[in-house]
C-alpha cells in the first residue's frame, strides 16, 4: 500500500518519472538500469492491470510460474543458434533488442506478480541472497573460478 503523501503510481507516472534520465547510466562503464522506477512500482502497475480485466482470479501462484517459465523459453529462442554474445549486444539491431527487452519485461513481470502472490517481499529477499552468496563464495577463496561453492575447502 502506498503512503497516503505519495502520488499515485500509474504507468505515466512511471514514465514520466523516467522521462529526463536516461535509461542507460555510464558509471566506470558498468550498465545500471534506471533509478526512478522501482519493482514495487511494477507491481502496482501489474496488480492494477490484471484487477482492470478480473484476471487475478488466473493469476494463481502455479500459473503465474508456468507463464513465466514459457517466456523464460521465449528469451531463450532469441538467443538459440547465436553462439556466444557479446555484452551490449554489438551487431544486434535496434528491432532485436527491442523484442530482447520485451520478452525479459515479460519475464520480469511474471516474477514480480510471483512474488506479490506469494507474498515474498523480492528486494528483500534478493539483498539477503546476495549476502548470503558473500559467505559462500568469500573473495579470497573464488577469484577467478567459476566452481560451486561445495567444491572449495
Amino acid at each position: 500500500m502506498m503512503a497516503a503523501n505519495s502520488t499515485e503510481c500509474t504507468e505515466s507516472t512511471v514514465l514520466e518519472k523516467n522521462q529526463n534520465e536516461a535509461s542507460i547510466h555510464q558509471d566506470n562503464d558498468d550498465f545500471q538500469f534506471s533509478k526512478r522506477t522501482t519493482l514495487d512500482d511494477i507491481r502496482h502497475l501489474q496488480n492494477t492491470f490484471a484487477k482492470e480485466r478480473n484476471w487475478d482470479q488466473f493469476h494463481q501462484p502455479r500459473n503465474l510460474l508456468l507463464a513465466m517459465v514459457g517466456e523464460v523459453g521465449e528469451v531463450s529462442e532469441i538467443f538459440q543458434w547465436k553462439g556466444e554474445v557479446e555484452e551490449g549486444l554489438p551487431g544486434w539491431s535496434e528491432k532485436d533488442k527491442k523484442h530482447l527487452g520485451q520478452e525479459l519485461s515479460d519475464v520480469l513481470i511474471y516474477l514480480v506478480r510471483l512474488a506479490e502472490k506469494c507474498h515474498i517481499d523480492l528486494p528483500k529477499a534478493a539483498l539477503e541472497k546476495i549476502e548470503l552468496n558473500k559467505s559462500k563464495y568469500p573473495v579470497e577463496k573464488v577469484y577467478g573460478s567459476n566452481k560451486k561453492y561445495t567444491e572449495y575447502k
